[in-house]
């Protein structure tokens, strides 16, 4: 069997999770529009019994202003250690500018390095040759791939691309494990997401999910969990007017989480306040986020 594990880097809302989900053919991570959307790394483990590769989903890379923005950087410029080859996936409508150079100058490149163009479909064929060029002078070893992840163009290239480079190697996970995430991490995502597709463009930023309590009793399965936000007015913007917003989002989670979990979703969902939560090393450390 040939196996290895695959970072998929790059700057936010340029697709990596979204190629996660397809090169794994199931949703393992959160997608929506908004940046950030991704905080933690997830693995995903793709089995076809000839080939075990293990998908490293990770945060965008950005200029950070926070201390949770500084340990999503450093888990995403440190997930390409150790691992068997990187996939740099970059926006092909946005141009190369001093944030590509600081990426380029920074992630490890003494190993298979794939380069996927994806939003193709989005832009001239002058535009991605041009942004071609770029890419090939900033990574000259690297194998450049265009790809329109939503259209499914060029993602089994790209796997196939991956699998040439493989080695053999030992079963890293069990084969029907898809993650080694368990299903806290999971309940928290699928709640974040709601959250993220509901509301406007400034609160996602300072919110966090925490999973209070998951118990499963006669066929059914229990869960409170509350959402962190950093200020009382953004407290109020979820709850909604007479807590229409917050009964909303905990339907649209139970909905998932019932397909996740095959059975009847009972969820609680709270809101606290903790000011300035970013930046706090132990509230972070709480919350899941790694310091």
């Amino acid at each position: 069997m040939k196996t290895g594990f695959v970072a998929i880097v790059g700057r936010p809302n340029v697709g990596k999770s979204t190629l996660t989900n397809a090169l794994l053919e199931t949703k393992l991570s959160i997608v929506t529009d908004k940046a950030q959307t991704t905080r933690d790394s997830i693995r995903g483990v793709y089995d076809d019994d000839e080939y075990q590769i293990v998908f490293v989903d990770t945060p965008g890379i950005h200029k950070a202003n926070t201390k949770l923005g500084e340990n999503m950087n450093k888990e995403a410029l440190t997930s390409v250690n150790g691992v068997d080859a990187v996939v740099l996936v970059v926006d092909a409508s946005r141009r190369f500018d001093e944030g590509d150079r600081y990426i380029a100058e920074t992630l490890r490149k003494d190993c298979p390095f794939f380069v996927v163009i994806n939003k193709i479909d989005l832009v001239r064929i002058t535009e991605a040759e041009n942004i071609k060029a770029k890419y090939a002078l900033a990574y000259p070893n690297a194998k450049i791939i265009e790809m329109s992840v939503l259209d499914n163009f060029n993602v089994d290239t790209l796997l196939n691309e991956i699998k040439a480079v493989m080695k053999e190697g030992p079963r890293y996970f069990e084969k029907d494990q898809v993650s080694d995430k368990d299903s806290s991490f999971f309940i928290k995502e699928v709640i974040r997401e709601k959250l993220l597709l509901t509301l406007r463009d400034e609160v996602p930023h300072y919110l966090a999910v925490r999973v209070d309590s998951v118990k499963s009793s006669k066929g059914a399965t229990y869960i409170k969990a509350t959402i962190i936000v950093d200020k009382n007015s953004h407290k109020g913007i979820i709850i909604g007017k007479e807590g229409k917003r917050l009964k909303a989002i905990g339907i649209k989670a139970r909905k998932d989480l019932e397909e996740y979990y095959n059975q009847p979703i009972y969820l609680e969902l709270f809101v606290s306040v903790k000011e300035d939560w970013l930046n706090n090393p132990r509230l972070l450390k709480e919350l899941g986020y790694k310091n």
